[in-house]
């Protein structure tokens, strides 16, 4: 019996050998296959490269989606109504009561606009939590892949961290305000339904607001990947020459 179990442990300490073996090869066959097609890049240059090319990106999405109309204008992130106020928006504006949805639509794209001045320092905290395994494969990736890996990885704690800055934008621009006047109106139309309007409009638009911003730091990435202009520094340049 005492055989049986030694065996049976020394069996599960090899199953785990192999695993680990395996794994580091894997590893090592992305940094052979990068290093022989970069002459001398190394691990800890290939994490800082790819922290700073998500760090360059998410400043400049910001910054772009920050900007006057940042997201009013830009048709690829521009927040609508709620999916749940699609039929209230209808039916106020066959009623000649658009002007409550149009500013409603109108204040909740300029709290994600406020809200994205503040939003870089909360994703840059979460790029350095990047580790070694997931640089390599997000390097060897695709156009967006370190962008996906960002989002895939940090939108629970980013959407925890974000949604009171949200909340403030909101009630700075008044966007719980006109929500609240154009869910009243819809209400009293409707009377006697039973889909009344209570959407949670901050938990809402800060969804929205993210989206937006992994989708502009999704285009700077795919910039500095195809575009050697947008290596601005040494480092970036370094890194990237593999993708062209």
């Amino acid at each position: 019996m005492a055989t049986l179990l030694v065996v049976s442990s020394l069996n599960a300490q090899l199953s785990k050998l192999m695993k680990s073996v395996s794994k580091d090869s894997s590893v090592n066959g992305i940094i052979n296959d990068v290093s022989h097609s970069n002459g001398s890049l190394s691990t800890d240059e290939v994490v800082a490269g790819l922290k700073e090319a998500l760090q360059n990106g998410t400043e400049k999405g910001t910054d772009k989606l920050s900007a006057v109309n940042g997201f009013l204008q830009n048709a690829a992130v521009k927040i609508l109504l709620p999916p749940d106020a699609k039929k209230a928006e209808e039916v106020l504006r066959s009623a000649g009561l658009g002007k409550l949805a149009d500013d409603a639509i109108t204040s909740m794209n300029h709290a994600a606009e406020d809200a994205s001045k503040s939003a870089a320092p909360i994703f840059v905290n979460a790029i350095k939590q990047m580790s070694i395994q997931d640089a390599w494969g997000i390097l060897k990736g695709g156009d967006t892949s370190a962008t996906h890996y960002l989002k895939v990885k940090t939108t629970d704690p980013l959407t925890t961290a974000f949604k009171p800055v949200i909340d403030q934008s909101l009630q700075k621009v008044d966007a719980t305000k006109y929500w609240s006047d154009f869910a009243n109106a819809y209400n009293k139309i409707n009377l006697f339904g039973k889909d009344k309007l209570d959407t949670d409009l901050s938990s809402y638009v800060t969804g929205k607001a993210l989206n937006g911003i992994f989708y502009e730091i999704g285009e700077q990435e795919k910039q500095i990947r195809k575009d050697p202009a947008a290596r601005t520094t040494d480092l970036l340049k370094k890194v990237f020459a593999q993708s062209n």
